[in-house]
């Protein structure tokens, strides 16, 4: 005792003195020896402090502990811990080879005491791009402990289950029979974890029976365990589309139950994603969340669901019936539910011909509200539709061109600058701001939380359409179908670092680079893009937009505006060159000089390629789709791969280049699996409709084969899918 009670002093003093307690280091080595096992205990511990900083000294410390005989469950614990840190901080190996120190995780499975074997499988779970080969004797683990007379092995294995099937569904199946078990478990949380575990596993024909089974507990359940079940449903949802009505209903039922904010807004969130991409929800959704504001005491929830019924309601079979949910809030609610309400009946009188007059006599009753932003929004909205001003609907519901966190960056900068001229929100970049996080709550947040609901390709580029809006030779060219992900011309670490993002509109190609300075001493003025498309057979270049300055650190965008002439989609590489004048800063007045000189700076080639025009779209039920295609516009190839690590990485890597969406779960690999048909579907431009079936195969030597069979509303349009994979 009284070693181990000083072995825990040095952890305390270590943080205050800690060179001295490093001169313990070969007492501390002693004690990672000792028989005792709470002293083994804290000796690994604070050994494990020491030298927590240097990676090289880790390393060697988890190499001679694990060759070492450590006795103690609890350091063993510990020790497994500290594996997992230096696995997570070293990079995967390829061509299959097993990851150092897995093989020491792997004989912690076989360990005499239940917290060892435990913490080796939850490790194992939880390493970065962990394999099926890899998790296979984890979950073999795991499932034993289903069965087990203790609650508390029971609820850790499921939880990890759990946690397991958010990104590998299909590697847990093999536990569903013992989740089936736990339904019914007297401990409540056990039972939820096990429900939704299964939703998340389970086959589409067991939907209905699990949904009745949830509805039996999850009153008396709390809210935590409540969102786990929604998200878990939510999941499915995505899954299992041809669903909707059922998972709809279940949905509605418990919207109108006792619960707390987190929970209803998982519901609200649900309801919203099955509206958005299953066009046979929207009516029942919209109906459900109409009742829904009826009794919400939440605010937030209540602008989002009447921001939606603004949006989607007009285009409703039967839009007259929303505008009774939506007055009843300017009459009940708070200012901030009734400003949003005002703006929703609005755009009802804005799109509807037919009801703009019944909108205008509920606007002027508004006019006396008591607040002054639900009175100033009802007098703007009511000068437009009784034409008194311009009508303009993209001002008053357009979004705005750039992120909030880029907006707020370019404001604080602004701030930062001496200069007099006003605020140019043009000047404010499309890319938003990415948080830096550490990688370690990055890898632990993909493992133990849901995924976030991502914006969508059609979210993304309403928010560029609107961007681009704002600029005169670029607001006639139609709606925009896609926009890509920013991608480099340059090294990060040169001087002038330049990203671009394609743009493809029906028939012009837009090219928005974003370009900054990172020298101090000078500014660019006249920055443009100058594009080489004489290698670009129907590309001609119809504006070319400089940037008028471009300071140091502050982002700035250039844009060539390239008309298209032919209708398809085109694909090859374009040389660029970046031209700018520079003018050096007077170091006394800290001001530019007038005089400057003419300069450019060579940029990586621009690719364009087939799959930058062809996006991501849902189906709801691909068999039926496939069927209306016919066989007639059907194209059949048969493509070898060669040699890869497994079915599940080409199959991600494959559908990355189509760019196409995955459907009805195919993307999901079962483990083991010698061969796999993946169902993708999508739109070219021109709202051109595509869907294929790949068909994989792996050998006993990794040697891949994959058949490929694409439908689309016309014969060119699956030939062109065949033609992306050519290009690849």
């Amino acid at each position: 005792m009284v070693a181990s009670a000083a072995l825990v002093s040095g952890m305390h003093l270590a943080s205050e003195n800690f060179d001295i307690v490093k001169r313990w280091s070969n007492e501390i080595q002693e004690a990672v020896q000792s028989k005792h096992p709470l002293v083994q205990f804290h000796a690994v511990g604070l050994l494990h402090m020491l030298r927590q900083n240097d990676r090289l000294a880790v390393n060697k410390m988890v190499t001679n502990l694990t060759r070492g005989q450590i006795r103690s469950p609890l350091a063993q614990c510990l020790l497994v811990r500290y594996v997992a840190d230096v696995i997570g901080g070293s990079q995967a190996p390829e061509g299959g080879e097993l990851r150092p120190f897995y093989e020491f995780l792997e004989g912690c499975l076989r360990h005499k005491a239940e917290m060892v074997i435990f913490e080796a499988a939850r490790a194992i779970t939880e390493l970065n791009g962990v394999t099926t080969r890899e998790l296979a004797p984890a979950i073999t683990v795991l499932q034993l402990f289903l069965s087990s007379s203790k609650p508390v092995l029971r609820f850790a294995a499921v939880r990890t289950l759990n946690r397991v099937a958010m990104t590998n569904p299909l590697a847990v199946t093999n536990c569903n029979i013992d989740m089936e078990g736990l339904i019914s478990d007297q401990n409540r949380s056990i039972a939820t974890l096990a429900i939704t575990t299964l939703l998340k596993t389970g086959n589409e024909g067991s939907v209905d029976r699990l949904l009745k089974q949830i509805v039996t507990f999850i009153g008396e359940i709390g809210d935590e365990f409540k969102v786990v079940v929604v998200d878990a449903i939510h999941s499915m949802c995505l899954k299992y589309p041809q669903k909707h009505r059922v998972l709809m209903s279940f949905l509605s039922n418990i919207l109108r139950d006792e619960g707390g904010f987190e929970y209803k807004k998982a519901i609200v969130d649900t309801i919203l994603m099955l509206i958005r991409d299953i066009p046979d929800a929207k009516e029942s959704g919209l109906a459900h969340l109409c009742e829904f504001i009826e009794d919400c005491e939440f605010t937030s929830l209540s602008t989002q669901i009447l921001h939606l019924l603004g949006k989607e309601g007009p285009k409703s079979s039967d839009p007259a019936k929303y505008i009774r949910y939506i007055y009843n809030r300017v009459i009940l609610e708070n200012a901030t539910v009734r400003a949003s309400a005002v703006c929703a009946l609005a755009r009802f009188g804005f799109e509807c011909e037919n009801l703009r007059e019944r909108v205008i006599i509920l606007l002027e009753r508004i006019l006396y509200d008591n607040d002054d932003e639900v009175r100033d929004r009802a007098t703007f909205f009511l000068a437009q539709l009784k034409g008194e001003v311009e009508s303009n609907p993209s001002i008053a519901f357009g979004r705005l061109h750039c992120p909030l966190s880029s907006l707020e960056k370019s404001l604080r900068e602004y701030l930062n600058t001496s200069e007099d001229a006003p605020f140019d929100i043009a000047t404010v970049p499309a890319a938003p701001v990415q948080p830096v996080a550490d990688s370690k709550a990055q890898n632990k947040a993909k493992v133990g939380h849901p995924p976030v609901i991502q914006e969508t390709e059609e979210e993304k580029a309403e928010l560029f359409e609107a961007q681009l809006g704002t600029i005169p030779q670029l607001a006639g060219l139609g709606k925009l179908f896609k926009s890509s992900a920013p991608f480099e011309l340059t090294e990060s670490e040169t001087e002038y670092h330049v990203t671009c993002v394609k743009h493809i509109f029906p028939s012009h190609v837009v090219f928005q680079f974003e370009c900054t300075n990172t020298i101090e001493e000078q500014v660019l003025d006249d920055v443009s893009v100058e594009v080489d498309l004489s290698g670009m057979e129907g590309f001609e270049e119809q504006e070319n937009i400089p940037l008028k300055r471009l300071l140091c650190g502050v982002p700035g965008s250039a844009y060539v505006c390239i008309e298209k002439s032919s209708a398809g989609p085109v694909n090859g590489k374009i040389p660029c060159l970046l031209r700018f004048t520079v003018k050096e800063i007077d170091p006394s007045t800290g001001e530019p000089e007038e005089d400057g000189f003419e300069d450019d700076y060579q940029l990586e080639d621009l690719d364009v390629l087939s799959a930058d025009f062809v996006r991501k779209a849902a189906v709801p039920n691909f068999k039926n789709g496939w069927e209306e295609l016919g066989e007639e516009v059907e194209v059949v190839d048969e493509y070898g791969l060669g040699i890869k690590n497994g079915l599940e990485e080409t199959i991600e890597m494959v559908t990355g280049i189509l760019g196409l969406q995955a459907c009805e779960g195919s993307d999901c690999v079962p483990p083991n699996a010698r061969s796999h048909t993946v169902l993708l579907a999508g739109k070219f431009v021109g709202d051109v409709k595509v869907l294929a079936r790949l068909s994989f195969g792996i050998d006993a030597s990794g040697n891949v084969a994959m058949r490929v069979a694409a439908r689309g509303d016309t014969k060119e349009v699956a030939e062109t899918i065949h033609g992306i994979i050519s290009e690849a």
